[in-house]
């Protein structure tokens, strides 16, 4: 079973919850670019944000995904998996040399269930087990996501202005797979530009840290295009709205769903961020581009 497959055959639909914030629509000129967030952005996240960021953890689904890929628990429970995911994680990062540290989940899938098997948790020890299926496994049962309304929509009309389209988000190589699994096209076919593309497990880096931003910021310079040429889209006023400003990009906070949205208030990494636009659905977005009629 593929990856997409699998996120399809654990996936329902879901809805954005009112967030209560009022919509500010001002005409952004002169944008030869627009990126994206994508958990709590261009898809619903029940948690809020990829897993390792939200926190999100149940044993049950560290049971029931072990379970699929054929590894059963003696001795143990999901609970202690997930105890042992979780300090895994933190002993990477606390590991790693950099502020925002990321990991890659497949690395540390496989440590944890070494430490597992050694402690005698596991049935048994393949000596290549499924690593790629049982991190998206666990992570649809921990974070369900499901397409922001609008979402097709607002990617084609970006890209059929002839935009460039990129992503910097928090993210793990399943969640590459959220496209093709929910529009039957991949994000190359959707109009993302490989190299406009900054996903923090392949850089081991994470938000709010400015480098991903900063990796798209070059990419984007090598085409001639400025920062205050860019548009940024996320949730998030720490992870995505200040960084994305640090680096020169416009930017629009995203506040359609109410699981998500992170204002952040009080943060001293927010301090004194505003952003340039706020949209309470994706479809707006297309309005502050002049792409589409501004909603009455």
């Amino acid at each position: 079973m593929t990856i997409t497959e699998v996120i399809r055959r654990n996936s329902a639909p879901l809805k954005p919850q009112p967030t209560g914030v009022s919509a500010r629509l001002p005409a952004l000129d002169r944008i030869k670019a627009v990126l994206f967030d994508i958990y709590g952005t261009l898809f619903i996240s029940a948690s809020g944000d990829i897993s390792l960021s939200s926190g999100a953890s149940l044993g049950g689904a560290a049971e029931e995904a072990l379970r699929v890929v054929g590894l059963d628990l003696k001795n143990g429970s999901g609970d202690q998996v997930v105890a042992a995911l979780h300090a895994e994680i933190e002993r990477q990062h606390q590991a790693s040399p950099v502020e925002f540290p990321e990991v890659d989940i497949h690395n540390v899938w496989r440590s944890t269930l070494k430490n597992l098997s050694e402690l005698g948790h596991l049935e048994c020890s393949p000596s290549a087990p499924p690593l790629a299926r049982l991190a998206v496994e666990y992570e649809c049962r921990v974070n369900p996501v499901w397409p922001m309304p609008g979402l097709v929509e607002v990617l084609a009309g970006v890209r059929e202005a002839g935009l460039e389209m990129g992503i910097v988000s928090n993210a793990q190589s399943f969640t590459r797979e959220l496209f093709p699994a929910f529009t039957e096209s991949t994000s190359a076919e959707l109009g993302f530009a490989e190299d406009l593309c900054a996903l923090s497990y392949e850089h081991r880096q994470a938000k709010p840290g400015v480098y991903l931003y900063e990796q798209v910021a070059t990419a984007l310079a090598e085409r001639n295009i400025r920062g205050d040429e860019v548009l940024y889209v996320g949730n998030d006023m720490r992870n995505d709205v200040a960084p994305a400003a640090a680096v020169g990009f416009r930017t629009v906070l995203f506040a359609g769903d109410n699981r998500s949205l992170r204002l952040r208030e009080g943060d001293p990494m927010t301090e004194c961020v505003e952003p340039d636009a706020v949209v309470t659905d994706l479809p707006q977005i297309l309005a502050i581009l002049r792409l589409a009629p501004k909603p009455e």
